[in-house]
């Protein structure tokens, strides 16, 4: 067995595993990437993935397979960075515990990630939210699971792993009602609840009867939901809704689509952005500012506030020659 196979399973068991008690998600993430990883290198170099050592995995193999996710694969940009980054946490342990190989990981480091166009934020208007809490058929358990499931989404704004992981005994419906909730990186926070989902929520309680420990919002089974199952019942319900409200066939309705429903609805709201990254347990108002950006109303209300400068409209002319080649680049 060579070096790389030790300190790579050092890195999930010790690093990720014990020391970082990284989550369930980051930990398949990883995994999958070095699972891709080792098979292209395998096929590159003709040996087992076993056998082989980390200058295998130099600079021009790593982005070869960079480019095969890419090109090959069909991956997006984005994709191709959280792979990247996955190979570069492995790298800064590599490092540290074996130095003689520090040329290699460097070049690797070296690395960058791939600029691309970020996505635009996709989020539902208020016709479409009542139209989509609306849809299913509440005279069913299923319907009013799934009815209180949705309308607590929009209403809190939490993750999809946050809502499938909440259990009875994480919601308190007494004054200062809330929610507690795991998000990224195992911290926990607590979720304001407004007095609309409050009722929804006491009502649903009392119908679900659950123990403290069990899930909030159970399976047909009483098990806790997958993120499959929940993006299932959003993109049915959505179906559904677009017969009411016809602009819901052309969006796809997922578990972020509430979730950042919930922080434009915060937006309209005035809410200031800092308020909402603690809301959202963003760890930075960077990751929040998007909603600003997305948001039509705000851009017109700050180019109303903008005074009418008195400027006569003309064409630049450069001065020079050498302020003419650069104005035509």
């Amino acid at each position: 067995m060579s070096l790389l196979a030790p300190t790579l399973q050092a890195w999930f068991t010790e690093r990720l595993i014990t020391q970082r008690d990284s989550s369930p998600h980051t930990i398949v993430s990883y995994r999958d990437t070095f699972r891709l990883l080792l098979g292209f290198a395998s096929e590159r170099t003709g040996k087992q993935p076993f056998q082989l050592d980390i200058d295998d995995l130099d600079a021009p193999l790593i982005g070869s397979f960079l480019n095969h996710l890419e090109h090959q694969r069909g991956n997006s940009p984005r994709t191709r960075n959280n792979r990247l980054a996955a190979i570069h946490s492995f790298c800064r342990y590599a490092a540290c515990n074996h130095p003689e190989h520090l040329q290699t990981i460097g070049r690797v480091m070296a690395i960058p990630s791939k600029r691309h166009e970020q996505n635009g934020v996709g989020y539902l208007n208020l016709d479409e939210v009542r139209a989509l809490i609306a849809a299913p058929d509440r005279s069913t358990w299923l319907g009013r699971r799934d009815h209180t499931l949705m309308l607590t989404m929009v209403l809190t704004g939490v993750r999809v792993t946050e809502l499938i992981t909440l259990r009875v005994a994480e919601l308190t419906l007494a004054a200062g009602a809330h929610i507690k909730v795991t998000g990224k990186g195992r911290k926990r926070r607590t979720v304001t609840l407004t007095p609309e989902i409050v009722a929804v929520l006491r009502q649903w309680l009392t119908e679900r009867q659950g123990e403290p420990e069990d899930p909030l919002f159970p399976s047909r089974r009483g098990t806790q939901l997958s993120r499959d199952a929940v993006e299932l019942l959003l993109a049915k319900h959505a179906a559904a809704a677009a017969h009411s409200c016809p602009s819901l066939a052309s969006n796809r309705v997922t578990p972020h689509t509430l979730r950042h429903t919930n922080a434009m609805l915060l937006r309209a709201g005035d809410i200031d952005i800092a308020t909402i990254a603690l809301w959202l347990g963003h760890e930075s108002t960077k990751t929040t500012r998007i909603y600003e950006h997305a948001d039509p109303a705000l851009k017109e209300q700050a180019a109303a506030r903008l005074a009418p400068l008195g400027i006569k409209p003309g064409r630049y002319r450069p001065t020079d020659a050498l302020l003419a080649f650069l104005q035509d680049l």
